[in-house]
């Protein structure tokens, strides 16, 4: 990862190549059984590297050096990874120190960020080779001090033979283990036995981060490499004719460059380019569908009535339960595209260099970055490198390559090295957003209140599956019929932070109110009685964990206090997404007769918790993330482009409208599951349902502050 920091891979090799007797720990990650590992020496490593996913390394000095494999954009994983390591080699944490890696798909397995599946996939395997390690350095113990290996106790990378009271430092024990073979199988720990674990530790890069070292990809910098920035065509328009005169004439810039439907402004650095790219002429024609808000909203509403609708799950008679139903409840909700908007712009560098690529910038998927480039430019694979820098943010945006590729196709056209920076403009308006969506829901309640019909119909723009037709009310319900539409739209999308149910919650959670209601039942106790019937008599497949849902509904219903002072309004919701549960509360009090959002109390269960400072930022960040979108967030699109360019249209969350957020984790015995995801699902609808308690005016679509509901209620803490 050359050039990218003071801390780098040239170090750690330096690390091992000065460690005499040093021990490197190769170990599978994609592995499901004990890894078969191999004992190199470190002269060995280079040459024999490429037969393992990952390394652990430990040099005579007792240093201990990690590498993180996963893309960090702020989930904490570049600490988190390397705390399940040093946990199970009962390491000295402030002896440890933790690298990126580059891509390596040889070395490592799933080498990406996304879904909230690093820790879930990566747990076991993390685990093993620490236990691995630990296992080889008190083998060499036992040997040095003649003693039986089951004598032994390991705390903070130090061997201790209690009978005796000799110890021996991992750095003193580095030599002679590597010369032992690694077992079959190895000892786990119990998790009532962790002492790193557990505890809060501080992310790996904070001193960076805050000292100003140059981590990101906006960072990077090498002497002799040129500047880009693209100009990119409206949705469903292609170029006409460019008139970029003005722009050559901009001092620092000195190329202008059309391929396919883009136009490339290189230079010497990023302000000329900047100014070149305010004086390009570029003209367009319509080359498909040029779409509006007002034709998306108009398209949605048409496919809703369609016949054609894909079903997803239909479980008992649906049309049978509504025909004999003694009430009906019947609810359209509607969300808009939303862009991903990281603090960090799309950027990256690229050197095609012949028939060799050198990739260097912030990705998600770094082998679809290096497949990709492959494919464009007809060269195997393995001629692409990928340096992985810290991401500011991604959200799933950089999951695409397509701002890789502006760096490839660049660099190979002015044939030298080049870092395409996009503005918070390009980013806005050339991004794959968060597919807009409308569902209609219907209920049918028999003379009792029992919900025994449930339909959902979903209807996306670029969305796929717009409905998740497995999860909860589903299993629940002895008559179901869940069905989805998607429509091919000229706007791009993209998986955007817990995609589809980051609305699909809110409406689903907010449904379920509106039932509750009409059945004169706590919404709360409306979920658990539903989930109970899950529980004891479910109806087709039941894909999520009933006990484990109840239990963060119970939890957060007890610390919310619900239903139990007058002078709250509150709001409920829970979800099921990325493999865990949260529940969530919204307080609502009057404050001068306006309602303000005080408190949301949220309830976890992700299984164990590695670090717990890296859990509360992951929660705290979805709910304001959620609250903020569900709040404010919003495109509309004219003539093919958002007419939302950058933060001062583009409405964002304000730290003063952040209100109290009280957390709490379930200890459920599970492993680990997601946790960059699933708090944001739930957060829409807690405070939807809160508003309505308060106010009685039930809010169905997104963002909350432009529904004429809304604005009826003067709720001050969100006015300009």
């Amino acid at each position: 990862m050359a050039d990218i920091t003071k801390t780098n891979r040239r170090d750690f090799l330096k690390i091992a190549a000065t460690a005499t007797g040093g021990l490197l720990i190769g170990f599978y990650w994609s592995s499901c059984d004990s890894p078969k590992v191999k004992v190199l020496s470190t002269e060995e490593v280079l040459s024999k590297a490429h037969n393992f996913n990952s390394f652990l390394s430990i040099s005579p000095d007792g240093d201990i050096v990690i590498y993180s494999p996963n893309p960090e954009l702020g989930q904490n994983i570049k600490t988190s990874f390397p705390m399940v390591v040093a946990e199970e080699l009962d390491a000295d944490w402030s002896k440890v120190r933790v690298l990126q890696a580059p891509l390596d798909t040889e070395k490592f397995d799933r080498q990406l960020t996304g879904g909230s599946g690093a820790m879930p996939h990566s747990w076991e395997r993390l685990r093993k080779a620490g236990a691995t390690a630990k296992y080889l350095l008190m083998a060499a113990a036992a040997q040095q001090l003649e003693v039986d290996q089951a004598t032994l106790t390991v705390e903070k990378s130090v061997v201790t033979h209690k009978a005796s009271g000799k110890k021996l430092s991992y750095g003193e024990l580095v030599e002679v283990a590597s010369t032992m073979e690694a077992p079959e199988e190895v000892l786990l720990k119990d998790p009532k036995d962790f002492t790193l674990i557990g505890t809060p530790v501080r992310n790996v890069d904070n001193k960076d981060i805050i000292t100003g070292k140059p981590l990101f990809g906006l960072d990077f910098y090498r002497e002799g490499m040129m500047h880009a920035m693209i100009q990119r065509p409206p949705f469903g328009k292609k170029i006409k004719s460019v008139d970029d005169s003005e722009a050559r004439a901009v001092n620092g810039v000195t190329d202008v460059i059309q391929y396919d439907n883009f136009v490339a402004i290189v230079g010497h650095s990023t302000w000329p380019l900047i100014k070149a790219k305010r004086r390009l002429k570029v003209t367009y024609e319509a080359e498909g569908n040029v779409e509006s808000t007002a034709d998306h909203d108009r398209i949605m509403k048409e496919l809703l009535e369609s016949k054609e609708a894909r079903t997803m799950r239909s479980d008992g008679d649906v049309e049978k339960a509504f025909a004999s139903a003694a009430k009906v409840v019947t609810s359209e909700y509607q969300c808009p595209f939303l862009p991903h908007a990281p603090m960090e712009p799309m950027n990256f560098f690229a050197h095609v260099k012949g028939e060799e690529v050198e990739l260097i910038g912030p990705t998600q998927t770094p082998d679809a970055a290096r497949m990709q480039t492959a494919a464009l430019l007809d060269i195997p694979k393995e001629n692409v490198t990928v340096d992985i820098t810290r991401l500011g943010g991604g959200f799933g945006r950089r999951l695409r390559a397509d701002y890789v590729i502006d760096a490839v196709e660049v660099s190979r056209r002015i044939n030298a090295p080049v870092k395409v920076t996009w503005t918070r403009e390009d980013d806005m308006i050339g991004g794959a957003y968060r597919p807009a969506v409308r569902y209609r829901f219907s209920a049918a309640l028999d003379e009792e209140g029992n919900m025994i019909g449930y339909k959902l119909r979903g209807v996306g723009l670029n969305a796929g599956n717009a409905v998740r037709q497995d999860n909860f009310p589903s299993g629940a319900v002895p008559n179901l019929l869940i069905e989805n539409i998607n429509y091919d739209s000229t706007v791009t999308t993209n998986a955007w932070r817990a995609p589809i149910t980051n609305f699909l919650a809110y409406a689903e959670q907010s449904f379920l109110d509106e039932v509750a209601l009409a059945t004169d039942k706590d919404p709360v106790k409306f979920r658990l009685d539903l989930l109970e019937k899950a529980k004891s008599s479910p109806v087709g497949a039941v894909n999520y964990d009933v006990d484990r849902m109840i239990g963060v509904i119970k939890d957060a219903a007890e610390r919310s206090n619900w239903g139990k002072d007058s002078n709250i309004k509150q709001g409920f919701s829970v979800y099921f997404s990325h493999r865990s549960y949260v529940a969530q509360v919204a307080n609502i009090e009057m404050v001068n007769n306006q309602p303000v959002l005080k408190k949301i109390i949220a309830s976890t269960d992700c299984g164990i918790v590695v670090n717990p400072t890296g859990a509360n930022h992951q929660v705290r960040g979805g709910i304001v993330d959620g609250m903020g979108h569900a709040m404010f967030g919003n495109l509309v699109f004219e003539d093919g482009s958002p007419k939302q360019k950058n933060f001062d249209t583009y409405r964002l969350i304000r730290m003063k409208e952040v209100p109290d957020i009280d957390l709490n984790y379930i200890d459920s015995g599970f492993e680990p599951t997601g946790l960059g995801e699933p708090a944001l699902p739930p957060t829409g609808g807690a405070i939807a349902n809160a508003i309505f308690a308060a106010t009685g005016k039930r809010l169905r679509s997104q963002p909350f502050i432009e529904q004429q509901e809304f604005s009826d209620l003067n709720l001050q803490m969100f006015r300009s």
